[in-house]
């Protein structure tokens, strides 16, 4: 136990080591619930607007162009915001980024409900996405460090899976029922009561979740060109089901996306201390877990949209029947993540990505033979299909994004699969429908042939995610000495004083940020005992 009696000396608080060493107790159940709800509120406002849209639209008297910023706003704050929220709650605090950014959703949720003029309204929900930026990455990072490698934090990522797959099916629900009894203004005032629930029993169930700074700052620079890149990219992939994508509204924001992600990637390589390690992106697990997220965002985005039409418009459901008809998916999707753990406990998290992948596509090629009219029965059992893949790929994406990289970074991981899957649904919600827009164009017969075209799409995006599942390996972690810098924290001596005085960055090699399983998380040698404790 050296390690941990020398860490203490050197500045970690011993209750942080000991909340490292028995994770389950970091957080409890009642922890985990908490931190899952406040995931399911955030990833709820995504699409529980759009059917509000409407009725905001006429109350305000706002052109159908000038309304769907009401959406776009919140995109573009969540989208842009999430790398920097990710790496700002590594850097001040897990439990402190998760408190301010509910409190931020929750006085935006309020301002939004009780807006009466259109740009109050659309200020509120840039405020909200930016809260909601602070949320998202912190929540999983909280799981991340929270729980060990292994069985435990595969269930807990395997109900946040669940929980975000099935917020995005909610939102269609419960917007319609706030929506058939009550006002438009409910979909942002049911925030209020939860939010500051969430709050009240935050202070008192979670603990703070962060490693010490140790000179570490705030990379303001890096933050401002990748917050900048993202939000464009956003704007530019909003505004491309709308204006078109040869519009100047998309290709100049594309421009200057471009042009921010390449000086931020010049900026990163001179840092000491950067927002985004290079060697983290250069760790296999977490490159395919972004990619398999963003495919995932495409279809699951589209797919909701497309859907939420085509019953609406084609089979004459009202938005409250629609949303009940898709709410299967979320319901199926809720099982895989209850039943995740043991689906990977079985199969293991590679062939859980795999199969999962398939079923999805599967169920993606039963939707493309929509029916024009008459039964829901091949919508019930495609939707199911649906439902399980996606929450079943989250889970597995999350799990092999998370495997292996150190506590410090955990945040910024959340931060990088949370703003894959949030392009990914930009995407999809103007892909999917100009799919659907184009081919209704050339005056096809059936009225549901764009609805089918979009749905093989989806066929096609799932496919190759499947692809990429085949390919996908968990990160080798290399053995590897002690992180330079901490070798007199593990009980020995630095090779070189003059050399421990310089950062992380500049002596640790790229493995170094890949923790292997016979290593605590600051790079020390751990003894049997020490194992064993850490597992159990």
């Amino acid at each position: 136990m050296r390690c941990h009696e020398t860490i203490k000396e050197h500045g970690v608080g011993h209750r942080e080591v000991v909340e490292r060493q028995h994770p389950a107790a970091a957080h409890g159940r009642f922890g985990l619930v908490l931190i899952l709800v406040a995931a399911f509120m955030v990833v709820l406002d995504f699409s529980i607007v759009n059917v509000a849209l409407p009725s905001i639209q006429r109350e305000l008297g706002i052109s159908a162009a000038s309304v769907q910023w009401v959406i776009t706003a919140y995109a573009i704050a969540f989208g842009g915001l999430l790398i920097l929220g990710g790496r700002a709650a590594d850097l001040y605090g897990r439990r402190r980024m998760f408190l301010a950014g509910i409190g931020v959703f929750t006085a935006a949720s309020l301002a939004g409900g009780l807006a009466r003029d259109p740009v109050l309204l659309i200020a509120a929900r840039v405020v909200q996405g930016g809260g909601a930026a602070m949320v998202a990455p912190a929540a999983l990072s909280l799981i991340t460090t929270g729980f060990p490698e292994g069985p435990r934090r595969t269930r807990a990522l395997g109900l946040y899976g669940a929980t975000a797959s099935v917020g995005f099916v909610a939102g269609q629900v419960l917007g319609g029922m706030l929506m058939e009894f009550f006002s438009w203004r409910s979909v942002f005032l049911v925030n209020v009561p939860v939010g500051l629930a969430a709050l009240l029993l935050a202070t008192r169930i979670l603990r703070e979740s962060r490693l010490p700074r140790a000179g570490r700052h705030l990379d303001t620079t890096g933050a401002v060109l990748i917050t900048f890149a993202v939000a464009a990219l956003v704007f530019a992939v909003s505004r491309a089901g709308i204006a078109g994508v040869g519009s100047a509204s998309v290709l100049i924001p594309l421009a200057l996306s471009a042009l921010a992600a390449a000086a931020f990637l010049a900026a990163e390589q001179r840092r000491a201390d950067p927002l985004v390690q290079p060697a983290l992106l250069r760790v296999r697990g977490l490159r395919s877990a972004s990619t398999l997220m963003l495919l995932l965002g495409i279809w699951n985005g589209g797919e909701m949209l497309v859907l939420s039409l085509y019953l609406q418009q084609v089979l004459h459901f009202s938005p409250l029947a629609a949303g009940l008809a898709i709410a299967p998916q979320g319901i199926v999707g809720l099982a895989t993540g209850l039943l995740g753990g043991r689906l990977a406990g079985h199969l293991g998290i590679h062939r859980v990505l795999v199969v999962t992948a398939i079923v999805a596509t599967a169920g993606f090629l039963v939707l493309t033979q929509l029916p024009a009219g008459g039964g829901y029965d091949p919508l019930l059992a495609a939707v199911m299909l649906v439902g399980f893949g996606t929450a079943g790929i989250a889970f597995a994406a999350m799990v092999t994004a998370s495997a292996g990289v150190a506590d410090r970074d955990q945040g910024l991981v959340g931060g990088v699969i949370n703003t894959s899957r949030q392009l990914g649904a930009a995407l999809g919600a103007a892909l999917l429908p100009a799919v659907a827009r184009a081919v209704d164009r050339t005056g096809h017969s059936s009225i549901a042939a764009g609805d089918r075209a979009a749905m093989l799409a989806g066929a096609l995006t799932a496919g190759l995610a499947t692809a990429i599942a085949l390919r996908t390996r968990p990160s080798k972690v290399l053995p590897a000495a002690p992180i330079p810098g901490r070798a007199a924290a593990c009980g020995g001596t630095n090779p070189s004083s003059a050399h421990s005085r310089r950062s992380d960055r500049d002596m640790a090699p790229p493995q170094a940020l890949l923790v292997p399983p016979n290593y605590s998380r600051e790079g020390c040698p751990m003894t049997p005992a020490m194992d064993k404790i850490t597992i159990n």
